[in-house]
């Protein structure tokens, strides 16, 4: 079964993108390639058992088992030395990424405490977007009574836009909801 996001990405979204753009092309009109979610995880090169918890916690939330990161280089002041494990990380394209994005705007960032929307100013200079969460709980699959430790999470999304400004409106037609300017 098509997700409903990729659904409405091919029916509406990219028919609109590609006159609002002025591109005849439909493969010149932007696109989503994958959504990268990571837990940097410091706190396990004391106890690892913190880091066998955000694992379990992101496959819970992504459908898809994380990838361990390993330290590249050793630094004494942090007690860290090169090849130890400190964080995870997973890739989501296809399907995957289209429910994780719709599940994203629709169910957890409205869950945010004080959200008023997200930084339309995170954008890395060729159309791709950034944004951080400060805790897991906010995903609906996580039971916030059993989680002992709360960890933030770095969520990049990969657009084929070529400029921010192609990528800001495609996230915008999507429905990400980004802050409005406070003069408008």
């Amino acid at each position: 079964m098509m997700p409903r996001m990729l659904d409405r990405y091919r029916s509406e979204i990219a028919p609109q993108l590609s006159k609002e753009l002025g591109r005849t092309n439909p493969h010149a009109v932007p696109k989503l390639v994958k959504v990268v979610v990571n837990m940097g995880v410091g706190k396990a090169v004391q106890d690892p058992k913190i880091l066998e918890e955000c694992v379990e916690h992101l496959s819970m939330i992504t459908g898809q088992k994380p990838v361990i990161t390993r330290s590249r280089k050793s630094i004494s002041q942090f007690k860290l030395r090169e090849g130890m494990q400190i964080g995870a990380c997973v890739t989501l394209r296809g399907h995957r990424m289209y429910e994780f994005l719709d599940r994203l705007i629709n169910l957890v960032l409205p869950r945010v405490r004080d959200f008023r929307g997200i930084n339309p100013k995170a954008f890395d200079g060729r159309g791709n977007y950034s944004l951080g969460l400060t805790d897991q709980v906010v995903f609906p699959e996580i039971q916030a009574d059993k989680v002992k430790h709360l960890q933030g999470m770095n969520i990049a999304v990969v657009t084929t836009a070529t400029n921010d400004e192609e990528g800001r409106a495609l996230l915008t037609a999507i429905g990400m909801p980004f802050k409005r300017d406070a003069k408008a």
